[in-house]
């Protein structure tokens, strides 16, 4: 063999090599079996088909390596006319005790899976699911996958605290949103810390998890500082070249955390750029493009959808007063109406579950506005 073949061959080998390495790497330390899990709050794909499911009961988050990793075949739209009634015949349940807690879309395949629970409660069964191209649900089975997992080493407790008339268990919002993001999975929720507000950025493959970074946020149409409020949805988005999270909370501020702040114990606080309306809970964000722009699509429990320019976000003024309305950056109301679930589908469409008469819930494609 020639010298210079036998370095052709060499090198590609190594990087062979290299790429299985990299492979290897995502789903290094993952056992096989059935992660056991106690609920199904939240969904985010990461890279290679790794599905990131957040047990909220458990104060944990599982990383499933879902095996879908091959690329779409077609750009056939998803849609599923009755999705919850469709969900309850599979699990031989009523409809009214199917909850649709979350969806996400794999960008590689885009199939869409539904985070679920079958019944409501303390004895609610989690069960996920994923939209099969005729709109019919299947279990996805996961009693026999390769997983891994991060246990929330500070999560609240789980039980009724509070008074009599209004308890709550606050390990219920242990984990409130995720996502993944430059190598690290990025949770959102409460801690049970005194400032209880917490974001945390894990290493991905899971390692050790250490406590988390509590945050401090200037609520401008409560016109206070507050500590104790979770993020209720969140997108990491790139402002200039450093990595934000841009966040949202009930009643609705929008704010701009670095992620490179997010230290295990350290006390931060975030930057409030927007604030959208009160009497309201922001539900699911998502980022796109448009005609070579970023934009915002924000899905609300009150407020209906609301689109925001990202270019708004460079330098955008730090809102620290008490906002009577609306203040910071502009937003234009979005004729979706009735929608609980949002996801991107791919950079033209997004993928929504709505709100439909008596009850129904349908599972639907819309284009991005």
């Amino acid at each position: 063999m020639k010298t210079h073949t036998r370095c052709l061959v060499l090198s590609l080998l190594a990087c062979a090599l290299g790429a299985a390495g990299a492979h290897a790497g995502i789903t290094a330390g993952m056992k096989e079996g059935n992660p056991a899990l106690k609920s199904i709050s939240q969904l985010a794909f990461g890279p290679e088909g790794v599905l990131f499911i957040a047990d909220t009961k458990a104060a944990a988050i599982v990383a499933v390596a879902t095996g879908d990793t091959q690329p779409a075949a077609s750009s056939a739209l998803i849609k599923a006319t009755a999705i919850n009634q469709k969900i309850a015949a599979l699990l031989g349940a009523a409809a009214d005790q199917i909850v649709i807690e979350d969806l996400a879309v794999n960008p590689i395949s885009r199939q869409a899976y539904l985070a679920i629970s079958r019944g409501r409660g303390p004895d609610a069964a989690p069960v996920l699911l994923r939209i099969k191209a005729d709109g019919q649900p299947e279990i996805v089975a996961l009693d026999r996958v390769k997983f891994s997992r991060a246990e929330l080493p500070d999560a609240p407790t789980d039980g009724m605290v509070g008074q009599a008339n209004r308890q709550r268990n606050p390990r219920l919002e242990a984990i409130t949103d995720i996502a993944y993001a430059d190598g690290r999975v990025v949770v959102a929720g409460l801690s049970n810390e005194e400032f209880s507000s917490t974001l945390r950025a894990i290493e991905f493959p899971f390692k050790d998890v250490t406590r988390g970074t509590t945050v401090e946020i200037y609520h401008g149409a409560h016109g206070a500082y507050e500590t104790r409020a979770p993020v209720r949805t969140f997108v990491p988005y790139k402002v200039g070249n450093q990595s934000h999270l841009l966040a949202a909370y009930t009643c609705t501020p929008l704010v701009q955390f670095a992620l490179s702040d997010l230290k295990p114990g350290a006390k931060i606080q975030g930057k409030t750029i927007a604030e959208f309306g009160n009497r309201n809970r922001p539900l699911d964000i998502v980022v796109y493009q448009k005609d070579g722009k970023d934009y915002l699509l924000l899905a609300n429990s009150a407020r209906g959808v609301m689109k925001v320019a990202a270019e708004q976000i460079t330098g955008a003024s730090s809102i620290t007063s008490k906002v009577d309305g609306t203040k910071g950056l502009a937003f234009e109301k979005i004729d979706w109406d009735g929608i609980n679930q949002l996801d991107r589908l791919d950079n033209r469409h997004a993928v929504v579950i709505r709100a439909g008469a008596g009850g129904i819930q349908n599972l639907e494609t819309l284009a991005l506005p």
